[in-house]
């Protein structure tokens, strides 16, 4: 994760010099949306470490592939992660309902009473959802 360049500045017969940071940036930003609970912390990291190597990069005249894709990457994992947030904080009761129901659901009828009793409580909610829901919506 150095944001030291890997050669020295292109000269006859040389590689140009590549700023490695960028693709760490990408790592981060990529697993801020693959892993749901972490997404909006490795998303900052996947921004954050993209601009690091787009800066160094600048200032050693080098090159820095994947700084810009983990930072386009990292802000769609931000607003992934704020629209995850913002439906776990609008459907908490509801959800919150579901997890009792379930835990106290010992049959597959069961289940699936709780299963529409969630489905009907969302929609009770928010009735613009109505027809919009899956057919079996379960968290």
């Amino acid at each position: 994760m150095s944001n030291e360049p890997s050669s020295t500045p292109n000269a006859e017969g040389q590689r140009p010099a590549v700023e490695r940071g960028g693709l760490w940036g990408l790592f981060f930003s990529t697993a801020g949306l693959l892993l749901p609970p972490y997404g909006m912390l490795l998303s900052i990291f996947g921004i954050a470490q993209g601009r690091r190597a787009r800066k160094a990069a600048k200032a050693n005249n080098a090159q820095a592939p994947g700084a810009l894709l983990s930072m386009i990457l990292g802000g769609i994992g931000v607003l992934f992660s704020l629209l995850v947030i913002l439906g776990q904080w609008m459907f908490w009761d509801e959800y919150s309902e579901y997890q009792q129901c379930t835990a106290r659901a010992h049959t597959e009828i069961s289940q699936t009473e709780c299963d529409t009793a969630f489905e009907k409580q969302v929609v009770e909610r928010y009735p613009m959802l109505e027809g919009q829901l899956p057919a079996n919506l379960t968290p």
